[in-house]
């Protein structure tokens, strides 16, 4: 989220909460180049390699699968003005976890292409080495984000790093700690409207906020889950394949509230109860899963 800040605007549909929580899983991208870009996340942001076979490698935190990446060397490469990502957000799950990483970031000269304090969270942000945003973030506490009218206040402020990095201690940083998860994904999207359409009133989550140009999305009193965003992909139609750049991504949600999004889905896939496959106005595979 890196955009002027404005007084967020929404509505909170408390009825929503109780369709039973939901997370966001795990993250695949296709890629030209498995090593170097496999290599980078484990570097740069810290995942652990969980497993590889040449092709795809699983990266994450513990046990939990965060990012698959999946080798096409013919794969064109994706133009930033298209749709599919803005970027994967990682979440630590302190504020002391971010400053230790932010600290080993700097030791080891990782470059950085942003900064923000959002009120409601901390963010780091990075490019991988083909193009895919990265944010490394920690949430300021619940109590302290600001609600009005159904939306939560996020703004773009500077971000206070060295007070960031005094919260880190004496701990050192050992890659992405147990508890470390994907928080939200952000996408790049042709426009705002058909965006809201499909992630509020197909998927059912809230709108927590919007932006100029930028619209945010979330569950259970969450500040966002998904966003979308017009900065870069005004216009952008639907989404070719194959290409470098998000293949799809996973939502973990309960099974009232998958099965009320199957309701809402014209021609939904009926492969399991469990599991539905979706995609966006611009082609963006996602899928939820119950449970």
């Amino acid at each position: 989220m890196t955009t002027p800040s404005t007084l967020a605007t929404g509505r909170l549909d408390m009825g929503r909460l109780e369709m039973g929580r939901l997370e966001m899983g795990r993250v695949a991208l296709t890629v030209n180049d498995l090593d170097s870009v496999s290599a980078f996340y484990q570097r740069a942001v810290g995942l652990h390699l969980l497993r590889g076979d040449g092709e795809t490698a699983e990266l994450g935190a513990g046990e939990a699968v965060l990012l698959e990446l999946r080798r096409d060397k013919a794969a064109r490469r994706r133009s930033a003005r298209e749709a599919g990502l803005f970027h994967t957000a990682f979440l630590l799950p302190s504020r002391a976890d971010l400053g230790r990483w932010t600290r080993n970031a700097g030791s080891i000269r990782t470059a950085i292409v942003g900064a923000s304090d959002h009120d409601v969270s901390e963010a780091i942000y990075l490019s991988d080495p083909e193009g895919n945003g990265v944010e490394i973030y920690a949430d300021r506490p619940a109590s302290t984000w600001h609600w009005a009218d159904g939306g939560v206040a996020m703004s773009t402020k500077p971000l206070d790093i060295e007070d960031l990095l005094a919260s880190a201690g004496d701990e050192p940083w050992t890659g992405f700690p147990d508890g470390g998860k994907v928080g939200h994904v952000h996408l790049q999207v042709g426009a705002i409207a058909p965006a809201e359409a499909f992630y509020s009133d197909v998927l059912g989550l809230d709108i927590t906020c919007r932006y100029q140009g930028g619209t945010f999305y979330a569950a259970d009193g969450y500040h966002h889950h998904i966003a979308t965003n017009i900065w870069n992909s005004r216009g952008a139609t639907e989404r070719t394949y194959p290409s470098t750049g998000l293949a799809d991504f996973e939502i973990h949600v309960g099974k009232a509230r998958l099965a009320a999004t199957r309701s809402r889905v014209a021609n939904p896939s009926a492969a399991s109860p469990e599991r539905l496959d979706l995609r966006d106005p611009w082609g963006t595979a996602i899928t939820l899963l119950a449970g």
